[in-house]
């Protein structure tokens, strides 16, 4: 999985780093927050890297966290979902609304080896300043540059040059 390899998601030993994940998400999603300040302590400490002045709003969701590098002042609205099976690098004051989704995992396209768990992950990069709006999905592979903006409900299934505005299904650029 960390070469960018194929690999079986069905594995016991990405199962326990996947329960681990899941303690920590549980808590930071169900602490007030009072309580957990900007991120949960439990998974913050499991983040790859962390930058100051971070916050993710609840419910959220990863399934390692250790994937995760978030820059200075990055935040996330309520209901982001990032996939990190491979490094999800964001930039400093990079904003996303609700619900927003990055993947990294790829499926197998071929029937059987799907249903064997067979799957590649791929790395997103989002750059300094991006303004990502609510219901966007950003797929396995893309990298945003900075100053990007990506609009409400778009599906980016390319890399978007810095300073670009890109909307709808598959993103494009306006």
């Amino acid at each position: 999985m960390q070469l960018g390899q194929w690999y079986t998601c069905i594995d016991p030993e990405l199962e326990a780093l996947r329960r681990t994940a899941l303690v920590a998400v549980h808590e930071h999603n169900t602490m007030s927050p009072l309580e957990r300040g900007a991120i949960g302590p439990k998974l913050e400490a499991l983040l790859g890297s962390k930058g100051a002045d971070c916050r993710i709003e609840t419910q959220f969701h990863c399934p390692y966290g250790f994937n995760i590098h978030l820059g200075e002042a990055v935040y996330f609205n309520a209901g982001a979902t990032i996939l990190d099976t491979a490094p999800v690098r964001i930039g400093d004051r990079a904003m996303f609304g609700p619900g927003v989704h990055i993947y990294t995992a790829q499926h197998h396209k071929e029937r059987l080896k799907r249903s064997q768990g067979l799957e590649i992950a791929l790395p997103v990069r989002i750059g300094a300043d991006v303004w990502v709006g609510g219901g966007a999905i950003i797929m396995p592979g893309v990298t945003i540059g900075e100053g990007a903006i990506i609009g409400a409900g778009s599906v980016v299934t390319k890399d978007v040059a810095a300073g670009a505005t890109v909307v709808g299904n598959p993103a494009r650029s306006l």
